[in-house]
């Protein structure tokens, strides 16, 4: 069944439990496309289902720096705590209505978190060259997945100047505010991992620069059109728990 309003709201809640890792999510760009459920079914794994918003699936793409990223207990390091990740995401909902993230690609200019986010969560981490360039008002930001070295994925887009959280039950908090990651291992198991933080403080976006080689990277029809819904976000301290099997 679709997930009702208690629990969507539910997602904001403190997970029980500790979590394994802290990290933080700065520079945040949320570009989002209305596409047909039938595009994004086919792709899922058995027992996750397309999540909707007025009848539509989407898809988005999200270009943003991690930051400080450390296990419980231990400082950030230097050479370690600190990259860069794109991903390429939709929505969906498990057996049990639990709504979340389902990730098609999440490019990484960390070699070692790369491999570890494999191991450790499932998830399809691609090695990637990264880079930005930030100033007190944009974001330039540049992906060339190594695996696709003639091609490049760019991005400009304006940081929040008088952010506000998402209204529940519109666009904008569907698409962000999502705090369940859902993932397979190789025997097609699914796992379900929870985050926590503050609700996102966001500003819809008044101009920007989105590629979307991302979907044709992950095999998907690349948009013809803009983006349906171009947001920008403040940075949230995130905390990360143990992904879980689910059923």
């Amino acid at each position: 069944m679709s997930p009702t309003p208690s629990q969507r709201l539910a997602q904001q809640q403190k997970p029980d439990g500790f979590p394994v890792m802290k990290q933080r999510w700065a520079e945040l760009g949320f570009f989002h496309w209305a596409v047909s459920p039938d595009l994004i079914a086919p792709r899922l794994p058995k027992g996750l289902h397309v999540d909707t918003f007025d009848g539509k699936a989407w898809l988005g793409v999200v270009p943003f720096l991690m930051q400080r990223i450390r296990p419980i207990g231990l400082p950030p390091l230097p050479w370690l705590s600190w990259f860069h990740e794109l991903n390429l995401r939709t929505y969906v909902y498990d057996d049990a209505g639990n709504p979340g993230v389902w990730f098609f690609s999440l490019d990484c200019n960390q070699p070692l978190a790369v491999e570890i986010a494999r191991r450790m969560f499932h998830l399809p981490y691609q090695h990637a060259k990264m880079h930005s360039n930030i100033s007190n008002s944009s974001v330039e930001y540049f992906s060339q997945r190594k695996n696709h070295p003639s091609c490049e994925a760019t991005f400009k887009y304006p940081r929040p100047v008088t952010p506000q959280p998402a209204v529940f039950g519109s666009l904008e908090w569907f698409l962000v505010e999502r705090y369940t990651l859902f993932s397979t291992d190789p025997k097609g198991k699914i796992y379900a991992g929870r985050v926590y933080h503050d609700p996102y403080e966001i500003e819809p976006m008044e101009y920007s620069e989105c590629s979307t080689l991302p979907f044709s990277l992950n095999g998907l029809p690349e948009p013809e059109s803009s983006p349906d819904s171009m947001i920008s976000a403040n940075p949230v301290e995130v905390a990360v728990y143990p992904l879980k099997l689910q059923g």
